[in-house]
């Protein structure tokens, strides 16, 4: 498959309890970076690769996700509208996300993360043989055409990236039985975790997914694939970050606000 021809299907139905103050009123992936929610960095991140078909699995207040995406671009462009009885849009401005392919797919307001892939599944097409899978509240500059090379190259059901996550508090350096000194949050942490971007396979769905509503990816489904052999990673080393709590959101707004935010490194 071409990469432009591969889905993104995009996990968008938590409640993100750990960032209430602004998740009582939006679900997680539609708290804004800047003017624009988080889940449209993460599709203008795969649209720099030409990826512009988007599955997006909603659960959680569905209808915001509606409601930002059918207003889309009267949001983005002028506009002038004719009332009456054989109302009319004119749109006066060409908008850089033109023929993006979103579909908004119910998943279930109490559904767990394979139960909404499931379910979602029924959206990709016959030619589909592999899809994008991402969570919708975490940016990267990760390199997509390198993710799905790898993807290729490895011969695996799942491809995920591997990313270092931001340690949350200092060290203390420690020679023998003293302390030496203390580090303030050192840049990287030592371990890796799945960084929410993976390529993979349609038959995926078929041989691991089941209609258990309480399923998540992470415990049975992956786990087996892992068991099984049939887990491969890509190295990310760039930049990577999710917005759970309220320090990430404030974080993510600051670089944003600065004018160098890393994630659009592969923007147009």
């Amino acid at each position: 498959m071409e990469l432009a021809d591969i889905p993104v299907m995009i996990l968008c139905g938590g409640k993100g309890t750990r960032l209430r103050d602004v998740t009582e009123l939006l679900p997680k992936p539609m708290v804004a970076i800047g003017e624009y929610p988080i889940v449209w960095h993460i599709m203008k991140s795969y649209a720099a690769f030409g990826c512009r078909r988007f599955i997006l699995c909603l659960g959680y207040k569905r209808e915001v996700f509606i409601d930002f995406f059918a207003n889309y671009h009267l949001r983005a462009a002028d506009a002038t509208i004719r009332l009456g009885k054989e109302p009319e849009i004119t749109f006066h401005d060409e908008i850089s996300e033109g023929g993006w392919e979103v579909t908004l797919a119910g998943t279930g307001e109490e559904s767990m993360t394979a139960y909404r892939v499931f379910k979602a599944a029924k959206y990709l097409r016959p030619e589909d043989k592999c899809f994008f899978l991402t969570y919708g509240d975490g940016v990267s500059d990760v390199d997509i055409s390198k993710l799905y090379q790898t993807h290729l190259e490895n011969g695996k059901m799942i491809t995920v990236t591997a990313v270092h996550p931001e340690p949350r508090f200092g060290q203390m350096l420690i020679d023998g039985e003293k302390v030496c000194g203390f580090e303030e949050k050192p840049p990287k942490g030592d371990g890796v975790i799945n960084g929410g971007f993976m390529v993979v396979d349609r038959q995926f769905v078929t041989n691991y997914l089941t209609d258990d509503r309480q399923m998540y990816l992470e415990r049975v489904p992956f786990q087996q694939v892992s068991a099984d052999g049939n887990m491969g990673v890509y190295r990310h080393e760039g930049f990577w970050q999710c917005m759970d709590n309220q320090r990430e959101y404030l974080l993510l707004n600051e670089l944003w606000n600065s004018g160098k935010a890393p994630w659009i490194k592969y923007w147009k």
